[in-house]
């Protein structure tokens, strides 16, 4: 035991003074070799080495040399400076080494490299261009994400007494964001929520877009009536946007158990998916300008009340969706796509109908396109009080209390349109 224990305390026998060198100098020659083989692309090498092995086989010599600069021409679109110099590399390698085996005058062979070394070296350049624009590509759809978020906030998927969901699409897919707007918030006069669509694309119709959202938002707290949520947005756009702007929209409230009230701008009506399946286009009773427009025509917007019960859904859409073609020029069905794919799930239904009208116009949208579904749940809830504003006491709409839920089988109920705000 003794005997075992001095033997393995005792000195080591001394290593070879190459194997003490040659260690990290094989260590770092791997390392080096493992960072090219991770910055090199396998097209591009691929086919340098099909083109080297037909001239193998061929033995053409000049014939194939010069398609040896397709190599780094071609990792260039896909890799970065250091993958088109390897690439280049093994081309030159290769190209030096085929044409002294074929017999290619030096001067042929030559000019072959040299040509070979320039299409290698702008390439690279090219790379490193293309990756500083991607870099900067990058950092725009970030800031584009996060002013998404702070525009469109993220809509939870229970606000009041809704199941809620939301799809967004911009057709700038770069940008990740356009002139489409939703908004839905608790209020002390119950839930009110906002669909719109603004004319024109890009910045301007972004900033209009904020306009409204903020509006909106200070308005739906602040103004008992819907109406007069509608009279401060059009104030608003008037004193800001010019004669040829507008917006049209979707404003709607739930100010007590059983009733919708809709104000429809100008915009596509939306459509009410009983609880029994049956889905229904909630015209205006009376057509309105959009916001913005309200003044050249004198036209006040009318206040629908629609019964809506235990079960029944509303789902607000912008012209993205119901514009878009496929490649007959056919628009897309939406009541007929809302009616197959209805669920007591808004985010399934949504998911279903978007993927539908994907597939309708062949993967990508040419519009923005805004999706907003809110289902009122089975299970009773009318006990529960409307939300109120942060130190505030949740109070009840005009008019003291609130009247009998409806009998869905009730025609639709419209409020004289000649209680309309004023702007």
């Amino acid at each position: 035991m003794s005997q075992a224990r001095e033997h393995r305390g005792g000195p080591r026998p001394p290593r070879p003074f190459r194997n003490r060198l040659a260690g990290p100098g094989v260590a770092a020659l791997k390392r080096v070799a493992a960072q090219l083989a991770a910055g090199t692309p396998v097209l591009p090498v691929l086919v340098v080495s099909v083109i080297a092995l037909v001239d193998l086989v061929g033995g053409a010599g000049m014939i194939w040399l010069p398609l040896l600069a397709a190599g780094p021409a071609l990792a260039a679109t896909t890799s970065g400076p250091r993958g088109v110099l390897c690439v280049g590399l093994l081309a030159a390698v290769l190209g030096a080494t085929l044409g002294t085996r074929d017999g290619v005058p030096d001067r042929e062979l030559a000019a072959v490299l040299t040509a070979l070394v320039s299409v290698t070296l702008a390439s690279g350049l090219a790379s490193a261009v293309r990756g500083r624009r991607e870099r900067v590509l990058a950092a725009v759809r970030s800031v584009a994400e996060a002013a998404q978020h702070a525009l469109l906030k993220p809509v939870p998927a229970m606000v009041g007494p809704f199941h809620v969901a939301v799809r967004y699409s911009a057709a700038a897919a770069e940008a990740r964001i356009g002139g489409d707007l939703y908004a839905l918030v608790p209020t002390p006069y119950g839930v009110r929520l906002i669909v719109g669509d603004v004319r024109g694309k890009g910045l301007p119709a972004v900033s209009t877009a904020a306009l409204v959202l903020g509006v909106f938002r200070e308005a739906a707290y602040d103004e008992p009536d819907l109406l007069q949520v509608v009279s401060r947005i059009e104030r608003s756009l008037a004193r800001n946007l010019g004669h040829d702007d507008f917006v049209t929209a979707v404003v709607a409230g739930y100010p007590h158990s059983g009733h919708l009230e809709v104000v429809n701008c100008g915009h596509a009506p939306p459509l009410l998916v009983r609880d029994s399946g049956g889905v229904e286009a909630l015209e205006p009773i009376r057509p309105a300008p959009p916001l913005g427009l309200r003044a050249l025509t004198g036209e006040t917007p009318c206040l629908q009340v629609v019964p809506f019960t235990e079960g029944d859904q509303l789902l607000l859409y912008t012209d993205g969706v119901t514009e878009a073609r496929n490649h007959g020029r056919e628009f897309y069905p939406l009541a007929d796509g809302l009616a197959r794919h209805v669920s007591d799930e808004p985010e399934r239904t949504l998911a279903a109908l978007h993927d539908e009208l994907l597939a309708h116009v062949g993967g990508r949208l040419h519009d923005d396109a805004a999706l907003l579904l809110l289902r009122k749940p089975a299970t009773t809830e009318h006990a529960i009080p409307h939300a109120a504003a942060p130190g505030q006491e949740p109070v009840a709409r005009r008019g003291g209390s609130h009247p009998a839920t409806p009998d869905p089988d009730v025609p639709l109920a419209f409020s004289p349109c000649g209680r309309a705000g004023h702007a």
